[in-house]
């Protein structure tokens, strides 16, 4: 069953933006890019290098290099559960 972003977010996960470079192949003298964006796990990213393996495996443009940013977007100690409401007026 697929987790909602939220459910991954509580659960680790945070949000990865990757812009992955790539040369043409019929123009390898040029360089294209492409971002991707996904809710991963730092250190490793497993979800990251699933997308990589698949498009060295896939596609015919050979990656020139990638750069990538993580941000956790809900932080331990940032969430809380309130059990009451304050009603003004």
């Amino acid at each position: 069953m697929q987790k909602t972003e939220m459910e991954l977010m509580l659960s680790g996960h945070g949000l990865t933006t990757a812009q992955i470079f790539y040369r043409l192949p019929d123009f390898t003298k040029l360089i294209q890019s492409y971002v991707w964006q996904d809710y991963d796990v730092a250190p490793d990213f497993p979800n990251l290098f699933k997308f990589l393996d698949f498009w060295e495996r896939e596609l015919d443009g050979p990656l020139h290099s990638v750069q990538y940013t993580h941000n956790r977007l809900i932080k331990p100690g940032e969430w809380t559960n309130c059990k009451g409401e304050i009603v003004l007026h």
